[in-house]
């Protein structure tokens, strides 16, 4: 253990010197902070177990509901972070005019089966693709066959762009709910809707034990306080908090937060070069969401973000003794190259995930965000009953 925090301690030195270097290139103030960004946010996720499938399914499956209410707090909390940023930005807003860069996208049945697509990938690789990121640096098996999965998902996606795009998206309405609510209702609408969904996964704690919590901890002392940092799990509210804190903040040096723009653009690359996908792809390039458009440079932002995500989640990891290599399987090869194709064909078509979509969009008030994830969540749902039904089915 102390070989592992003393390298720890060494890769984070080398994020700082690798921050200072991208500081000489062009935007490189830009960079480096999307570098520490990625790495905070690398931390807190591996170290709050911030993952959409786990919490989702923790609740479907064993009513725990500490993960979902995280989801929820992280909305919340970026939500109004956004509006104060948004509000800045855009005093008065009014129909058909959008805050730039904003992952606001159109609401169409497209939007639906992306949703569905994405849930439905998440239950068969047994995580979304920022969870992937993370625990590829803890040495997950199934993560890099996921994440290549996702890259020929994306390919796929682009296939089917161009009909989908014709038959649901180019006529579908794009909803900014601050243009028709004003700042002030599409606050107090979202606020209103996060609190009743926590109030309706709050009896969750009414099923534990009585006497099962703990008594309320003294203050740690700093050496007790820093142990905790790496020792287990941070508690869910933690990890919920810090991701809103981080998505409301950065969208005042960067794009809003989303994690599949590089593998997305990295995939049309490929997929262009062999002659795989259509050279025009009609409207994508000018809806907003994580981009896939092909880069001059693979230098940017949101690349050397998941560059500083996943090294900030392996120094955790190391740090937390919770990096546990394992060979893979056959079977995690493929669960993870098929929810790969899911999660990649959602993400393509639903112009983010679960990061770029649903947190950075609903934060931002987009229903596109809201639309995407009710329809992920419902995919879980029936993916999580379906795994307990062939359990149930296989112990009789």
């Amino acid at each position: 253990m102390r070989v592992a925090g003393l390298f720890s301690w060494g890769l984070l030195a080398a994020v700082g010197v690798a921050a200072l270097a991208l500081q000489a290139q062009p935007g490189g103030r830009t960079l480096a902070f999307s570098l520490a960004v990625g790495a905070v946010l690398g931390v807190v996720l591996q170290r709050s177990r911030f993952c959409f499938y786990c919490h989702a399914r923790d609740w479907f499956a064993d009513g725990n509901p500490r993960g979902l209410l995280a989801l929820v707090l992280a909305l919340a909390v970026g939500t109004v972070g956004y509006t104060v940023v948004l509000g800045s930005w855009v005093p008065v807003p009014t129909a058909g005019q959008l805050p730039a860069d904003m992952h606001i996208g159109p609401v169409s049945m497209a939007l639906v089966a992306a949703g569905l697509a994405f849930g439905a990938g998440m239950v068969v690789s047994g995580s979304c693709i920022s969870a992937h990121w993370y625990r590829l640096a803890e040495g997950s098996p199934v993560a890099p066959f996921a994440l290549i999965g996702s890259a020929g998902g994306f390919i796929l996606g682009f296939r089917t762009w161009n009909p989908l795009y014709s038959a649901s998206v180019a006529d579908a309405p794009v909803v900014w709910l601050p243009a028709h609510l004003g700042y002030g209702g599409a606050l107090a609408l979202q606020l209103g809707v996060l609190a009743a969904i926590a109030a309706w996964l709050w009896r969750g704690f009414a099923r534990e034990a009585p006497g099962a919590a703990a008594a309320p901890p003294g203050v740690p002392g700093l050496r007790e306080a820093w142990r905790r940092l790496w020792v287990g799990r941070w508690p869910y509210w933690a990890g919920g908090l810090a991701v809103g804190i981080i998505g409301a903040f950065v969208i005042v040096r960067m794009r809003p937060l989303g994690v599949t723009a590089t593998l997305g653009s990295a995939a049309r690359s490929l997929a262009q070069g062999q002659g795989w996908i259509p050279d025009r792809l009609d409207g994508l390039d000018s809806l907003a969401g994580c981009a896939t458009a092909l880069q001059a440079t693979w230098l940017t932002p949101n690349a050397v973000l998941i560059g500083g995500l996943v090294a900030g989640a392996f120094i955790a990891a190391l740090a937390s003794g919770q990096f546990a290599p394992r060979w893979p399987t056959g079977r995690d090869a493929v669960r993870g190259l098929v929810g790969g194709v899911l999660l990649g064909w959602g993400a393509m078509t639903g112009l983010g995930c679960t990061v770029g979509t649903l947190l950075s969009g609903g934060m931002a008030g987009a229903l596109s965000g809201w639309v995407f994830g009710a329809a992920v969540f419902l995919a879980v749902w029936g993916g999580v009953r379906a795994q307990a039904w062939r359990a149930r089915r296989a112990a009789r």
